[in-house]
């Protein structure tokens, strides 16, 4: 069948050649069927246009009969004048697709075509109100695009910058922190070899800052006593 179908699509030019499988067969019938489908449907559409002018040229005539035999009117026989006329009627007619000439069917198409209008103005309108929310919507949402594409970058730039602040200081208390370790092991070896030298203990780093503690606990407790002391000096001999 698809053999027969392809000669027939080529007539006299020979079919080209193509991989013959069941797949490529399977697609080519496929085709086949939905190209014999439309064909029907082209001749069915084709003879119904037949069909419909063929009634179109009868009428046609038979009304060219009744006006040539009982008013004697034939195309040879109307002016320009008329002949234009006619033809614009026909025209018109034809493009309002009215059944017939009558004022009442123009009457009626040409309100129709004048509603159709205002509902396609109308619609046109309503079209363009809302394109012009959405261009504004548009343009705000870019304008805000921007600004937070703006905002990001001066972050960045601002994270950027207190990195580099939070590395230095991060380098320098490092530093500082190795120095103090440093100046600790000076101390203490120091005071061992002060120590080894005969040195007091209490005379040490260690010692010392733990007086001076003790010193400053025993100030906080003559605090009360100076006052009351001071209280009996304002007293008379």
């Amino acid at each position: 069948q698809v053999t027969l179908w392809l000669k027939k699509i080529y007539g006299d030019v020979p079919v080209p050649e193509y991989e013959v499988n069941e797949r490529t067969v399977d697609i080519l019938h496929e085709v086949m069927e939905c190209n014999e489908e439309r064909d029907k449907d082209v001749s069915l559409l084709i003879e119904d246009m037949k069909d419909r002018a063929a009634k179109y040229e009868a009428e046609a005539e038979y009304w060219r009969d009744i006006l040539g035999e009982s008013l004697g009117l034939s195309e040879g026989s109307l002016s320009q004048e008329a002949t234009t006329a006619l033809t614009d009627l026909v025209e018109s007619a034809m493009e309002l697709e009215v059944e017939d000439t009558s004022l009442t069917s123009f009457y009626s198409a040409i309100n129709y075509m004048t509603s159709e209008l205002f509902k396609t103005k109308s619609k046109n309108q309503e079209m363009e109100l809302k394109l012009k929310n959405l261009t504004r919507k548009l343009t705000s949402a870019l304008t805000m695009e921007k600004q937070l594409e703006e905002d990001i970058e001066k972050i960045k730039e601002s994270q950027e910058a207190e990195k580099a602040k939070a590395e230095i200081r991060s380098k320098n208390l490092k530093f500082l922190e190795d120095k103090s370790e440093d100046l600790k092991i000076r101390i203490r070896d120091a005071e061992e070899q002060l120590v080894a030298a005969g040195l007091d203990q209490s005379l040490t780093h260690e010692a010392l800052v733990k007086s001076s503690e003790e010193l400053a606990a025993l100030q906080k407790e003559l605090e009360p006593l100076k006052k009351e002391l001071a209280s009996y000096h304002d007293l008379p001999p």
